[in-house]
């Protein structure tokens, strides 16, 4: 019981970071479709390999679906479905976060993320023509994250955070 508990209350603080970094920390305006380039995906990134699978999914749909409320509203279903999938290419079952597998997983996040949102912007405006300008603001947003994500990661990995933060969830169980 101890154990969901500590999983949970990880899942609601990766949640509000995300929200907080998407919504207003680096919050660039970006076209007329109500869009920004924001670095939050780098939390989801996170997220994705300190939580199980199913914790890392809610708090990337909670964090990015808060975040467009907060911002752009209009785009929140969108995220919440496009958040949760960027979260699959990663995993959290090892005991550091620098495997060959979350190397590599930003960037199938940011295939999934960039073809999610150009899809989404068609629907929404009726063009999938238009949608084709966004796509350098999603190359920023998805390489930026992924900058930020693999610098973070480096550092947790030579401080062993990964590894504490395992024992420390195996001693609440």
């Amino acid at each position: 019981m101890k154990n969901n508990t500590s999983k949970l209350t990880m899942t609601g603080l990766f949640a509000a970071m995300i929200t907080v970094m998407t919504a207003y920390i680096c919050h660039i305006p970006y076209g007329a479709n109500g869009g920004y380039i924001h670095f939050g995906d780098a939390l989801i990134y996170m997220a994705a390999v300190f939580l199980p699978r199913p914790y890392a999914l809610t708090a990337a749909a909670i964090g990015g679906g808060m975040a467009d409320l907060l911002t752009a509203p209009m785009w929140a279903p969108a995220t919440i479905v496009i958040k949760m999938l960027i979260t699959l290419p990663f995993t959290s079952k090892e005991g550091r976060i620098l495997i060959p597998r979350n190397i590599a997983a930003p960037f199938v996040a940011a295939v999934i993320s960039a073809t999610g949102y150009y899809l989404a912007e068609g629907i929404l405006f009726g063009s999938f023509i238009a949608p084709l300008a966004s796509i350098a603001g999603s190359a920023v947003q998805s390489g930026g994250s992924a900058v930020i994500f693999l610098v973070l990661a480096a550092a947790m990995d030579k401080a062993h955070l990964k590894s504490k933060t395992q024992r420390m969830l195996h001693m609440c169980e």
